[in-house]
């Protein structure tokens, strides 16, 4: 079969398309064959010389994929069925979705709604998933449909989907970016206002900013998670999911305890299989009221996987990146 292969087992440092073959890891594999998989950060970040993310030396990348199953000994997922493969090792610690065939525990396999393809699946990807996710955790905090929402690091791929199923629940969007070019695109994904990066929060002398958000969804971290959590309003939560600029947060207590603000994780990789198709089963309802379309940037080949990855760690892709993994589905 053919497969991105990340090579670093010796001392030089290589990637390409390779015909290689693959064997289950895992008693309760199942074979999946790929359809479409997506080019995530993390993506990049495995397919890096001295990579921090990847864990072994040799693997084929891709944290996601979405295909068909065609060998299964679990009667809750039989061949046929049209899954989304996603979380775990995939593509970090083992053969991830860069290929025409994947195996992969039933953990990180889930049912596609009948409303949801296997294209609309891979827009979706590991960044839609983490999007409504935010969006779930925000709503069992309290969030209601008609509060304001702020989203930062807007025009990324968990960014774009969280713009898009926000507007579509019903809340009033606030879209945050560094790119002010892409506030027509915003809009039209559903935001109703578009902000820089540096116009989160006002009054910088002071610990707290004045309270503007009822609800965020952080993509980014790094200096501007302590920006949201200074203006959020009372009892208010941030769901953040991203680190792209930056792993560490510089606040003060303030937000906690005098404004009692909530701080939400949201982790994608570990979730377990219920709250999984939770998740799912929300973005089967979600896509039926929203064009999926635009939040493609492009669409690449495998082969195309390396120019794929430098858009992807610049920040300079507006949505997804779709990965055309079988050759019936390339355009």
């Amino acid at each position: 079969m053919r497969a991105f292969v990340i090579d670093e087992s010796g001392e030089s440092f290589e990637f390409g398309v390779r015909d290689v073959s693959v064997s289950p890891t895992e008693l309760d594999d199942l074979l999946v064959e790929v359809d479409y998989s997506g080019v995530n950060f993390k993506d990049a970040l495995v397919a890096s010389p001295r990579s921090r993310v990847r864990r072994v030396p040799r693997l084929i990348g891709g944290v996601d994929a979405a295909g068909t199953v065609v060998t299964s000994t679990d009667p809750a997922v039989p061949v046929g069925t049209r899954v989304a493969v996603h979380g775990g090792e995939l593509g970090v610690g083992r053969d991830g979705g860069f290929a025409t065939l994947v195996y992969a525990p039933r953990r990180f396999l889930n049912a596609l709604p009948d409303t949801i393809s296997t294209r609309e699946a891979m827009v979706i990807g590991t960044a839609g998933f983490t999007a409504m996710a935010s969006v779930l955790a925000l709503e069992a905090h309290g969030l209601a449909p008609g509060a304001s929402v702020l989203v930062t690091g807007a025009t990324g791929g968990v960014g774009s989907a969280a713009v898009t199923f926000l507007a579509a629940r019903g809340y009033d969007v606030t879209a945050s970016t560094g790119s002010s070019d892409e506030a027509p695109w915003l809009r039209a994904r559903g935001a109703a206002q578009v902000i820089g990066r540096d116009d989160v929060a006002d009054r910088p002398e002071r610990v707290l900013a004045s309270e503007r958000w009822d609800g965020a969804i952080d993509c980014i971290g790094g200096a501007t998670l302590p920006q949201i959590l200074r203006s959020l309003r009372y009892g208010a939560a941030v769901a953040a999911s991203g680190l792209v600029a930056g792993a560490e947060i510089d606040t003060t207590v303030y937000p906690f305890i005098t404004r009692a603000v909530s701080l939400l994780g949201v982790d994608a990789v570990k979730m377990p299989i219920k709250k999984r198709e939770l998740v799912w089963s929300t973005l089967g309802e979600v896509v039926t009221t929203v064009d999926l379309e635009p939040l493609v940037d492009h669409v690449v080949t495998l082969e195309e996987l390396p120019d794929a990855f430098g858009s992807v760690a610049r920040g300079t892709t507006r949505g997804r990146i779709l990965v055309t993994v079988s050759p019936r589905n390339a355009n």
